[in-house]
């Protein structure tokens, strides 16, 4: 009885999800994969694709340094400021996605792509510092004395020892970084301005005006895949750090 529950619980959760993959490789009930072509013959979906991987990457970029930094200096200074950086996590995305659009009209500051750059890096830093500072919190002070003993200073130190140590943690947080980044939605159409659209919010703007073609399937499709991907290698690399 249990397990014929869970089963129709998945049913309800992947069936929709399922759907709009098989949709995308049929055509009168013929497979094909010319939805596909369609797709990239489609300079909207072209700029929207180019948005949305020239944000994610910058985030993860920017989140990657600010949030290893950070896990780093807590770690060495024993600051108690640390439950600031579970505020994004803890917090609904839509309160925080409204408290950046007000403070951007307080400031004046333009919505496009900037805007919803320092959005989606002050929203991704909080995970990158959960999963580095999770990495080096097993005895980072005892290495990093060890490394100094025998002779190298606190650069090389860094560089040669506090780095490599970090590392796996430092590629897990860049996965979900790019992941939250590639796929957001709430934060992105709170803070974008005209003429910046991303992926997500493509497939919103088209779905609500009820176009939903087999293009916006194969669309989605690929939304899904690079998501499901990065989600596997983020799973695998914290298997293999633990």
């Amino acid at each position: 009885m249990i397990k014929a529950f869970v089963l129709l619980i998945f049913l309800f959760l992947y069936a929709p999800i399922v759907y709009v993959v098989a949709s995308s490789f049929l055509d009168n009930g013929e497979l094909t994969t010319k939805w596909f072509s369609k797709l990239f013959e489609d300079r909207v979906v072209i700029n929207s694709f180019y948005n949305s991987l020239s944000l994610a990457l910058l985030a993860t970029l920017f989140s990657v340094i600010f949030g290893t930094l950070a896990a780093y200096a807590f770690l060495r200074t024993n600051m108690r400021l640390e439950s600031l950086f579970y505020t994004p996590i803890v917090i609904p995305e839509i309160t925080e996605a409204l408290s950046l659009l007000l403070f951007y009209k307080i400031v004046s500051f333009p919505l496009g792509f900037y805007s919803v750059l320092i959005g989606h890096i002050a929203f991704n830093i909080a995970f990158v510092f959960v999963i580095v500072k999770a990495r080096l919190s097993t005895h980072l002070k005892l290495v990093e004395e060890a490394s100094l003993t025998l002779g190298a200073n606190e650069i090389q130190t860094f560089f040669r020892v506090t780095v490599p140590m970090a590392m796996p943690g430092i590629v897990a947080g860049s996965l979900i970084a790019f992941t939250l980044s590639w796929d957001n939605f709430v934060k992105t159409v709170f803070t974008t301005g005209p003429g910046f659209q991303t992926l997500p919010l493509l497939i919103w703007s088209q779905a609500a005006r009820g176009v939903v073609s087999p293009s916006l399937n194969a669309l989605t499709t690929l939304m899904l895949l690079t998501s499901f991907i990065l989600a596997y290698l983020y799973v695998r690399i914290s298997i293999r750090r633990e």
